[in-house]
This record gives C-alpha cells, sequence and structure tokens, in this order.
C-alpha cells in the first residue's frame, strides 16, 4: 500500500505549470493577481533606478556648469527656458521671475525674492512628485501581497480538505497535490512583496536625497540672487 502511495505520488506533476493547472480558479485568479503584480512591481523598480541614475547624473553636470563662473543670464540663454532636466528647470523658474522682476527702467518690483523663492519650490514640487510617481504601488504590492497569497493558500487548503472528506482517502496522493498548490499561493505572494518592500525603501530614499539636492541648490541660488537686490 506505501509502495503504490508513493507510485501515485512520484506520478503527479509538482511543476509551476502543473500546480497551477490542477488549482481551482479561485486560487487560479488569485496567482494571477500576484503574477500581475510582481511584473507591475518590477517594471516601476527598473524605470525608476534608470530614472534616479539619470536625475543624479543631470545634477551633477548642471551643477559642475553652474559653479564655473560662466554669467548667470549666459547659462540661462544656454539651457534656454524651458529645458528638459530637472536642475535645470528649476534654475530657469528662479532667473524668469528673476527677469520678470525687473521693470522696464531696471529697477525691481517689490516682493521679488519670495516670489522667486516660490517659483523654484513649485518646480521642485513637480520635479518631486515625478521622482515619487509609482512608488505607492510598491508600497501597496508590499503591503498586500502576502495577505492575497494567504488568501489563496487558505482557499486551497480549504479545498484540499473538502476532496479528502469526498474521497474519504488521505493518504500522500490526494493530499500532496492540494496543498502544494495552496502554498504556492503564498509562495508568490511573498514573491511579489519582497522586492516590492526593499525597493520601495531604497527608492523613497534616494528620492529624499535627489530632493534634498534640488532643494540644497534653490537655496544657494536664492542667496546668490538676495546679494544682486541688496547690492
Amino acid at each position: 500500500m506505501e509502495a503504490e502511495t508513493l507510485a501515485l505520488a512520484q506520478e503527479i506533476d509538482f511543476s509551476f505549470w502543473g500546480l497551477f493547472a490542477r488549482a481551482t480558479l479561485t486560487v487560479k485568479l488569485v496567482m494571477v493577481i500576484l503574477m500581475v503584480a510582481s511584473f507591475w512591481a518590477w517594471a516601476i523598480i527598473i524605470q525608476k533606478l534608470i530614472t534616479y541614475r539619470a536625475a543624479r547624473r543631470e545634477a551633477a553636470v548642471f551643477d559642475q556648469s553652474f559653479w564655473s563662473g560662466e554669467p548667470l543670464d549666459g547659462l540661462f540663454e544656454q539651457i534656454g527656458p524651458e529645458p528638459k532636466g530637472s536642475s535645470q528647470k528649476i534654475f530657469a523658474a528662479g532667473m524668469i521671475e528673476w527677469r520678470r522682476s525687473h521693470r522696464t527702467d531696471g529697477g525691481l518690483i517689490a516682493g521679488a525674492q519670495a516670489r522667486i523663492d516660490r517659483s523654484m519650490d513649485v518646480a521642485i514640487n513637480k520635479e518631486a512628485e515625478a521622482l515619487q510617481k509609482g512608488l505607492p504601488v510598491l508600497a501597496t504590492v508590499g503591503s498586500t501581497a502576502p495577505f492575497i497569497g494567504l488568501f489563496g493558500t487558505v482557499w486551497g487548503i480549504m479545498n484540499a480538505f473538502i476532496e479528502i472528506a469526498e474521497q474519504q482517502n488521505t493518504n500522500l496522493a490526494v493530499v500532496a497535490p492540494g496543498i502544494a498548490e495552496a502554498l504556492l499561493a503564498t509562495g508568490l505572494g511573498l514573491l511579489a512583496a519582497i522586492p516590492a518592500v526593499i525597493f520601495y525603501n531604497k527608492l523613497s530614499a534616494d528620492s529624499d536625497r535627489i530632493v534634498a539636492g534640488y532643494e540644497a541648490f534653490a537655496d544657494e541660488f536664492a542667496t546668490i540672487l538676495s546679494r544682486q537686490l541688496d547690492s
């Protein structure tokens, strides 16, 4: 009897696709949701890693140009009023407001410093929003995927026990497939959640550092303009 049970168990396909094919419709839906969530999370992770690397590179290049000693008006003429880089956009926002604050006679309109600061703050907020776009998805996947997988596991085990009761048989060939299918759902949930949580924390910290760099640049630029306003 034991040899027969082992023989039957060996004939069962325990591969991923085999377990998926034998799972109930509810467990299949859970697995599909988790696989889609995992692919979505990885797409965001890869896109953000590329974006953040490009943002750091652009900030370093612009920072070198800004502190090269070239006149600010000349630098602004080079990049234009609608630049593509984030640091350039913040600089352009300050320069545009700086120029708008001058009257036709060369004098400055009152409140120029406050308007320049607000213009750069708006530009920084837009760039921060673009950097953080998609991160809530990682947080959602990281927090919900284990529970979705657990739901699939509970449902699968429940059906496994129902099958055992109907067949009045508890041998390995009957129990193992249902339990394996159920546990696969938990495994997929963890497979989606763990990278999402790890990279959410990393990317959030990276985003905060990049935005802090933008804010530091805006403060330095505002200080330079403030000296010219007071002179």
